[in-house]
């Protein structure tokens, strides 16, 4: 599977396709919404924060980021927890350092939370470059034709890694215990390869539909596999109808 490997951060992401926010693109030489690999080697020092806390440590969190990231170069991190305006804050000002790859922190809690989900990386997409490229390193397979179609463009082999972990099998419509559902008889190293490659296939997946205007169809599908998404897919229809009407095409 294609995958972005130590350069990443210096392009900028060429997009050739849009399906509504969803964005087919090039980075460097693969295709996306793909996988990005080597993020420790890319990453640049950043200061974590947990999502839930009182504005002054987001405060501090952003602000030391940003002076971490002065001097680097890679995959910077937007922090800002809670905050839309701090995480704008945080995107603009390495954006202006000339970062152009960006992780999303807070990925797992956000997919809890479908509203601040759409807040956030709904803003992030339409006050940055549309040529920066946005990583979600970790996503359920369910939830990403959702994320692809919000505009993210980048994932990570750490969800399916994990999960293999726990002896959790991932399909593109939710995951099963293995304990409590013994599909398959597969140890560790089996079931990484088994998740990894249902993430190759619901990415390969993504980019069909994608190519094919039919992204929607797809989104639609997949949400029904989780309360989660399909509250964040029932929001964006009634609260950010302006966002999707900007790329979608009239007949």
């Amino acid at each position: 599977m294609g995958a972005l490997g130590h350069e990443a951060g210096i392009s900028m992401l060429e997009i050739k396709l849009h399906d509504g926010p969803a964005r087919q693109g090039k980075y460097q030489d693969i295709e996306t919404p793909n996988i990005l690999r080597s993020i420790q080697e890319l990453m640049v020092d950043d200061e974590p924060m947990p999502y839930d806390v009182p504005k002054e440590l987001a405060e501090w969190s952003v602000q030391n980021t940003l002076k971490k990231a002065e001097n680097g170069k890679g995959l910077a991190v937007i922090h800002g927890s809670k905050y839309v305006n701090l995480r704008l804050e945080c995107a603009n000002a390495l954006e202006k350092m000339g970062y152009r790859l960006f992780l999303v922190a807070n990925s797992e809690e956000l997919l809890k939370r479908p509203r601040d989900l759409l807040k956030i990386i709904i803003n992030l997409r339409e006050n940055m470059n549309p040529n920066s490229a946005l990583f979600f390193p970790f996503a359920k397979l369910e939830f990403i034709p959702l994320l692809v179609y919000l505009g993210v463009d980048l994932f990570s082999l750490t969800t399916a890694d994990f999960y293999a972990q726990l002896g959790v099998m991932m399909t593109p419509c939710g995951n099963y215990d293995l304990r409590e559902y013994p599909l398959y008889d597969l140890n560790p190293e089996e079931l990484k390869e088994y998740n990894r490659n249902s993430l190759d296939f619901v990415l390969r997946e993504v980019r069909a539909h994608v190519q094919n205007g039919t992204l929607r169809n797809l989104v639609e599908e997949r949400c029904c596999s989780s309360p989660e998404a399909m509250s964040a897919l029932r929001i964006l229809d009634r609260d950010y109808e302006y966002f999707l009407d900007k790329y979608t095409p009239l007949y």
